[in-house]
């Protein structure tokens, strides 16, 4: 996942795909500034999800919104973050709609069956209270 403001820089190598979430009921940002020559920072909104790439050695620092200032509430280590990605395997359009486990289909048919399928619409009675 490219980052499209602010790349990675080029020396850095062993990238992994993270992941955060804001389960707080207040607007938080994240901000790595461990990392030479890369700027990040993102407001995230609660129970907003927040991917992106980082260094293994990326420090998030999470600072929650208060009235008129903000409070450093965590610092987590990225790779703590980090989710597994997808190998080639799983993006293989020749087994698109396969279970791997069983090899059956995992779409059901649609059943095709033709006649009437409407029915008389039963309405209440109206009655007036005096």
């Amino acid at each position: 996942m490219a980052q499209i403001l602010d790349p990675l820089p080029p020396e850095q190598s062993g990238n992994i795909l993270c992941c955060y979430v804001n389960a707080t009921s207040k607007i938080q940002v994240a901000r790595i500034s461990n990392i030479a020559n890369w700027y990040f920072e993102r407001v995230v909104f609660p129970g907003q999800r927040l991917m992106f790439e980082a260094p293994q050695e990326a420090q998030m620092e999470i600072h929650t919104g208060m009235m008129a200032s903000a409070i450093l509430s965590d610092n987590i280590p990225c790779d703590r973050l980090a989710i597994d990605q997808p190998s080639r395997k799983e993006f293989d359009t020749d087994s698109l709609g396969i279970d791997p486990i069983s090899n059956k289909s995992m779409v059901s048919l649609i059943n095709t069956k033709t006649g009437d399928t409407t029915k008389p619409l039963t309405v209440g009675g109206l009655v007036f209270v005096d």
